[in-house]
């Protein structure tokens, strides 16, 4: 047997990666060589059939033996012999039983060099007879020091010591073939268990509703479970600040980041909510939690992402927030009465006019002079319209400061400005199906009368330092005691905004065009107040009630019901009455003066007519001349007496 072939066959061998086919291709290529008869491999292993093994009786242990694993030979006289055979008479050899078994078991090579008849290595002496074989070669397929089996080969040629040396380098090089094909065939199982797991795993993710996903140590992600694929369809598998710049709503994608970068710095856990855009177009707000995962050794190897759904629950809290700033309000304005008092001839029109339009969405402005209740009809007009059951919001353009009202109205992100350290919703958000009462709607920047006249044309806007439009289901009820016609005329009002919420104009007539009302505003308040302060109060002193009506009231309702409280608290008797200095500037004023009084306006608003060829209105009009509301200084010609035609230029 020469050396070349061996190491032919062994490189040949070496790249086999099954068990099974390297044994093959050991046995078949020996039994190639010149005068080789038979070749086989015996490989260790337990006992698995010693209850019908052949040679079982000579089995002491019963718990390992060779099992015959490969084979392969050309019989020459024996007919009928398949000598690829494996489940033959010597199937399975017993450890230390001839010379197969003493190889198997000690690791020692055996050669028997030239067949003697009377050898005790030849368990079937007729047999090597019959097939003329004349010598037998055995060497242990050992790796690593761990016998794995036996190598045996049956020659018809007398085999030397220089071909058993050979032989045996070649079975050293078999040993490793069939180890390294074992070791790959594990690696293979391994892979595939691994994958199966993975396959599993993937299953019970997929049948979780929350999104779940990985991402590695370097940014590359993992395969996101079909909730998350589902919701991102078309989902590409794209590295972190990618997909974010892709999904996540542009407003939260820095911070986002910055989360994700420091926890890649810290390897601690995180969550954070954020919005994300599906495959509808829309965002919802979702959960984020990030929990690291370690290897053996305590490295961060991967991230687990869970993404939960919160949209519904953020909307929920957002409408908790609207009502609850509502009920806050709506606390705050506990000293506006709930109903409106009286039935003079002055009020009836209003409140006709109020019926008229509260079913309607139509865009409402009150005006009339301050403290005669035109919050109280805006509320009026909410309460009678489709909107009842939802949140009534105001806010009093004048009281806030110029540069914040927008902030007030539209909202802010976080950073939009200094201090805005969070998202923070606008009175029209939190209005948002019900009604917005803009008071003194006179007093807006021009800026924010801009932003206004664009929710009132296209019914959206967008908080102050974000970008994204917001719809904007409002009615609004602005309210006035300004001349905005002449504030139009001076420029400091837009003319389209005025023509946009002068849609239903109510004007809203002075307390002293409703002298009918003030004893029944009278007794509403005193019932009012002396609930709240606990006392009981029976009569109504006349020449009080007499005062009280005689007044011309210039601070309205909001000046009676200031007075009749202060009243009530200085009250010690069970009859109400007023002190005359509180209804006059001076102390100890009389009728005659207060007439005296009504004469000198009377002269002051005549000069100013004079002065102004007549005209009421417009910045070169007696209002803007005397400081007041062109529709205050009407009421106060009508009640007056004044004949303004006589004023006018070329009249005669």
């Amino acid at each position: 047997m020469r050396a070349e072939p061996l190491l032919s066959l062994a490189a040949s061998v070496a790249g086999e990666h099954r068990t099974n086919d390297a044994l093959r291709s050991i046995v078949r290529g020996l039994a190639e060589q010149p005068g080789v008869a038979l070749a086989r491999i015996w490989l260790l292993a337990p006992g698995d059939i010693c209850d019908s093994c052949f040679l079982s009786a000579k089995c002491a242990t019963r718990t390992q033996c060779l099992h015959l694993a490969a084979s392969a030979g050309s019989p020459r006289h024996s007919d009928g012999e398949d000598w690829a055979f494996l489940q033959g008479h010597f199937r399975r050899i017993p450890l230390k039983q001839g010379k197969v078994g003493h190889i198997g078991d000690s690791g020692e090579s055996i050669l028997v060099g030239d067949f003697a008849p009377e050898s005790n290595w030849f368990m079937r002496p007729e047999w090597a007879r019959r097939e003329q074989i004349r010598s037998f070669a055995g060497h242990a397929l050992v790796h690593r020091g761990k016998i794995l089996g036996v190598l045996g080969i049956f020659n018809r040629e007398v085999i030397s010591q220089e071909d058993f040396g050979w032989m045996k380098m070649f079975a050293d090089q078999a040993a490793v073939a069939i180890a390294n094909a074992r070791a790959f065939e594990e690696l293979v199982k391994a892979e595939a268990a691994v994958r199966e797991r993975e396959e599993q795993l993937q299953q019970i993710i997929d049948a979780v509703p929350l999104h779940m996903f990985i991402l590695y140590t370097d940014g590359s992600p993992g395969r996101p479970n079909r909730a998350s694929r589902a919701y991102f369809e078309p989902y590409d598998p794209v590295a972190p600040r990618d997909f974010l710049a892709k999904f996540a709503h542009p407003d939260d994608v820095e911070g986002m980041w910055e989360k994700w970068t420091e926890a890649q710095r810290t390897g601690r856990p995180f969550h954070l909510e954020s919005r994300f855009r599906g495959r509808d177009g829309e965002y919802h707000w979702f959960l984020e939690q990030f929990v690291p995962l370690h290897d053996a050794d305590g490295r961060v190897v991967r991230w687990c992402g869970v993404r939960t759904d919160i949209d519904e629950q953020k909307r929920a809290r957002e409408r908790m927030e609207r009502e609850n700033l509502v009920l806050r309000e709506e606390v705050d304005n506990a000293s506006m009465f709930e109903e409106i008092v009286g039935g003079s001839p002055a009020l009836k029109p209003v409140l006709a006019r109020v019926a008229k339009v509260a079913p309607s969405d139509s865009t409402v402005l009150i005006t009339g002079e301050t403290g005669t209740g035109k919050e109280l009809i805006a509320r009026a007009i909410h309460k009678r319209s489709q909107r009842a059951a939802r949140a009534f919001v105001s806010v009093s353009c004048a009281a806030i400061p110029r540069d914040l009202i927008a902030s007030e109205l539209f909202g802010h992100e976080k950073g939009a400005f200094t201090g805005a350290l969070q998202r923070r919703l606008g009175r029209f958000e939190l209005a948002e199906c019900g009604t917005i009462f803009l008071d003194e709607i006179g007093e807006l920047p021009a800026e924010t009368q801009v932003t206004l006249l664009r929710v009132l044309q296209e019914r959206e806007f967008q908080r102050v330092g974000g970008n994204q439009s917001i719809r904007a289901d409002v009615r609004v009820i602005a309210a006035t005691h300004r001349d905005l016609p002449a504030a139009i005329e001076a420029g400091t009002f837009r003319s389209d905004l005025y023509y946009r919420i002068n849609v239903f104009p109510i004007e809203v007539p002075p307390l002293r065009e409703r002298r009918e009302d003030i004893r029944l505003l009278v007794e509403y308040f005193l019932d009012r107040y002396c609930s709240k302060a606990g006392k009981s109060i029976r009569k109504l002193d006349r020449r009080s009630l007499e005062r009280l009506q005689s007044y011309p009231w210039p601070g309205n309702i909001r000046e009676l019901q200031n007075v009749i409280e202060r009243s009530v608290i200085l009250c010690e008797s069970d009859e109400f009455s007023v002190d005359e200095s509180w209804l006059s500037h001076q102390d100890g004023a009389t009728r005659s003066l207060q007439t005296e009084m009504g004469m000198q306006e009377k002269q002051a608003i005549e000069a100013a007519l004079a002065e102004c060829g007549g005209r009421v209105s417009g910045p070169s009009g007696a209002a803007a001349k005397l400081g007041m509301p062109a529709s205050t200084l009407d009421s106060k010609i009508k009640a007056l007496g004044i004949n303004k035609g006589r004023f006018v230029q070329g009249a005669g």
